[in-house]
């Protein structure tokens, strides 16, 4: 009887080693799950911020295109502008209007566009100051410049133009005595920005329109795109 409990004895000790390591197997195994199930729980959260971003993005988006339009829908025929909902942007598309050729002088008949339209665009935009990031007056030429000219040295002289005359642009709207009350706010959002060629409008045949593509665009950026990236930044 002896020798069976000391031939048992080392089974014994066995099981007393494997029964602890089991149980800190099953332990690990219900770490990494509640692990998981925190991660999943957060990426679904952030989703969920996410989706509720762009649905009051969306909102805010609709409601101002719809005060935009309603205030400006009569006038863009007679400015040669339009509105464009998916970005906000109002387009002014008539070269011989906005600026001689070559030059960054703001002609006489966009200064009296400028002096009608910005105001107006102004006392709109305030009832949205919460959620604007930026208000962007872009200057655009077509690819064109002289014969003699590389395209490349042509999309930069093209970019000092469109920067000039982008800056012209900003110059005049702000000396608007109408707008003086809201000058701090416009000098903080309002920007300046010449973009050469680098976005020409193609035409039916996917080919540059020169003409249309010489414009002025004044478009506003929501903080919709840094509160997005705010929620993917803390997730990582």
């Amino acid at each position: 009887m002896a020798n069976r409990r000391l031939e048992s004895s080392p089974i014994l000790s066995q099981e007393t080693h494997w029964i602890p390591l089991s149980d800190l197997m099953t332990g690990l195994m219900v770490i990494f799950l509640l692990i998981a199930v925190m991660y999943m729980l957060k990426v679904e959260a952030d989703a969920d911020r996410i989706r509720s971003i762009a649905i009051a993005y969306n909102q805010n988006r609709d409601s101002l295109y719809s005060d935009l339009r309603s205030e400006f829908q009569i006038d863009l025929p007679r400015w040669k502008a339009q509105l464009i909902k998916s970005d906000l942007t109002i387009r002014f598309t008539e070269p011989e209007v906005l600026f001689a050729t070559g030059s960054s002088d703001l002609k006489p008949e966009f200064k009296a566009i400028l002096s009608d339209f910005f105001p107006r665009y102004v006392r709109i935009l305030t009832k949205y100051r919460g959620s604007i990031n930026e208000i962007r007056i872009e200057g655009h030429t077509s690819s064109d410049w002289t014969v003699q000219t590389s395209p490349q040295d042509a999309y930069f002289h093209n970019m000092e133009l469109s920067q000039a005359r982008t800056r012209a642009a900003l110059s005049y709207v702000l000396g608007l005595p109408s707008v003086q009350s809201d000058r701090p706010w416009l000098t903080r959002y309002l920007t300046a920005n010449g973009l050469s060629s680098s976005r020409p409008i193609l035409d039916a045949t996917r080919h540059e329109d020169a003409e249309r593509s010489r414009r002025v665009e004044f478009r506003v950026r929501t903080d919709a795109e840094s509160r997005i990236a705010n929620i993917l930044e803390a997730s990582r």
